[in-house]
């Protein structure tokens, strides 16, 4: 199975991601977590380019450099785990390109999906959890933090680009869930991180606690 996890800067889907792993690993789930842009070598390059604040380019060329890292992803680390029957939990996928790069930067998305089924190919995720939260809001919880991709804490290239755009990208992943309600959850990121995490377990346990565990995940 492929959870990805999705969500504007501050969303809090990186901590809520390895809490998950952690409980389905105490439960004897073989889990394999990563992380985009990187996971790989040669993604963990392609980051430092995309998320440096130095870093000027065009949005085509934000969009390929994150669909080489996907490949790479896809290839090394996903496809792998799940030939081998693992869980893989995903902080950012394909659903990414789509919200910053298309709905973001105003890349057509006819052009997101091509490179995506390049990038991709029958490697889709199953489930994906969308934290939803106001992006002036994403950004006060995320900037304060000294992180080794930011400087001073004022954050990464995408962090700079300011609220008006994340509130952008924002809208775009509310869409792609409104048109995908199969496939997304919405985990609207209110309280704390205690509260935000039991709304996720309950919201998963339908999908990840009987298919896999056979009894309810913890923290409901």
């Amino acid at each position: 199975m492929f959870v990805t996890f999705e969500g504007i800067e501050g969303s809090g889907k990186s901590t809520q991601l390895k809490r998950l792993a952690q409980e389905l690993e105490s439960r004897g789930v073989s889990v394999v977590c990563t992380h985009e842009p990187g996971g790989t070598p040669v993604g963990e390059a392609i980051r430092a380019i995309l998320l440096d604040p130095h870093s000027r380019m065009e949005p085509g060329t934000e969009l390929f450099l994150m669909m080489a890292s996907r490949r790479e992803l896809v290839d090394q680390v996903v496809r792998p785990a799940l030939r081998d029957g693992k869980v893989v939990l995903s902080d950012r996928y394909v659903d990414a390109s789509f919200a910053y790069q298309g709905f973001g930067r105003g890349v057509p998305e006819e052009a997101v999906r091509q490179l995506a089924r390049w990038a991709c190919e029958e490697v889709w995720p199953d489930h994906t959890v969308l934290f939803d939260l106001e992006a002036s809001e994403g950004l006060a919880r995320c900037l304060p933090l000294q992180k080794a991709e930011s400087q001073s804490g004022q954050g990464d290239r995408i962090e700079r680009c300011g609220a008006e755009f994340l509130e952008k990208v924002r809208r775009g992943y509310l869409e792609l869930a409104r048109r995908d309600p199969q496939r997304f959850v919405v985990i609207p990121v209110t309280g704390t991180e205690e509260e935000t995490y039991k709304l996720m377990v309950s919201a998963l346990r339908p999908l990840l606690g009987t298919l896999l565990l056979g009894t309810p995940l913890l923290g409901t």
